[in-house]
């Protein structure tokens, strides 16, 4: 919130104003998403964001480029665990460490889905994140299988969380 107050040099003719504007940040949601679980997600975490105030767009990975951080006030990035619980290897990985060097000091938050391992994919992808500068916002939102109703109101919160903290 940005508060400005602009007074009257002639007190006894002017009133005093205030003038308050909310700050609508940009945040691009961008996801892999291989059985459609994390695209759910990416849909009700882009949902938050916008119920939160923020002009919130959503991306799979492949149209997304890294050039295109710098337009953002923030970043949700979202991957499923796969294999030996990493991060999709055919588009993401490579996407992700491309992303890697430009992500210095900008506000990032993290998603995905898993079926199995208890989510160990995340804390590697949490600390690597960190490792890199990033403002990391928590520590991962993982969800086991296809996100239920519970599920989607924690994506959804996260969403609408992101976009206060970067406010």
């Amino acid at each position: 919130m940005i508060s400005l107050t602009v007074e009257c040099p002639f007190l006894n003719y002017c009133e005093l104003y205030e003038l308050e504007e909310l700050y609508m940040g940009k945040v691009a949601v961008v996801y892999w998403s291989g059985t459609g679980n994390t695209e759910t997600m990416a849909q009700a975490i882009r949902a938050g964001a916008q119920s939160g105030g923020a002009e919130a767009e959503i991306f799979q990975v492949e149209q997304f480029r890294v050039d295109d951080i710098t337009k953002y006030d923030g970043l949700v990035f979202g991957c499923p665990a796969m294999g030996d619980e990493v991060l999709e290897e055919g588009s993401f990985e490579p996407f992700f460490s491309e992303a890697e060097a430009h992500l210095k000091g900008v506000p990032v938050a993290l998603f995905g889905s898993y079926g199995w391992g208890g989510g160990a994919w995340m804390q590697a992808w949490v600390e690597r994140t960190k490792g890199v500068g990033a403002k990391l916002f928590g520590n991962g939102l993982a969800i086991e299988n296809a996100p239920d109703a519970d599920g989607i109101a924690k994506c959804e919160a996260l969403g609408r969380d992101f976009v206060k903290a970067i406010g």
